[in-house]
């Protein structure tokens, strides 16, 4: 029995070994996916709120078409240019996100400015019935 136990001792330590690095490389990947997953979630979340502030600053400069367009681009490129390199989007896949941007910061102030006027509106019909 002994001679047994002392010819599988080095391979059942082989087996052992090679179990380890299974279960290591496996945490490894799942370490890796997950971390990867929260890292690229922050690089779109940062890429999307420099977009969205370039929008903001080309509406208060009164900017539109491809001015603007331009405006929000070459801020995103000067705001987060670690998460335009790391997501690598396509130039055109940038551009419809920068429209989209505009689009959605305009129809906010519109809205802004669409509830302003009623409440103008509001306060003068109650200050003429008051009077």
């Amino acid at each position: 029995m002994q001679t047994i136990i002392n010819a599988a001792a080095p391979h059942l330590l082989e087996l052992i070994g090679l179990a380890i690095t299974a279960i290591i490389g496996w945490g490894v990947r799942q370490a890796s996916k997950r971390w990867g997953i929260e890292v690229e979630a922050k690089h779109r979340e940062a890429l999307h709120w420099a977009l969205f502030t370039g929008a903001q600053l080309a509406l208060e400069r009164r900017l539109t078409g491809k001015a603007a367009l331009d405006l929000i681009l070459a801020y995103a490129r000067r705001s987060v240019p670690d998460a335009i390199i790391n997501l690598q989007p396509a130039p055109e896949v940038l551009t419809d996100l920068a429209k989209a941007k505009l689009e959605q910061v305009a129809a906010e102030k519109v809205k802004e400015a669409s509830s302003a006027a009623v409440d103008k509106l509001a306060d003068a019909l109650r200050r003429a019935g008051a009077a």
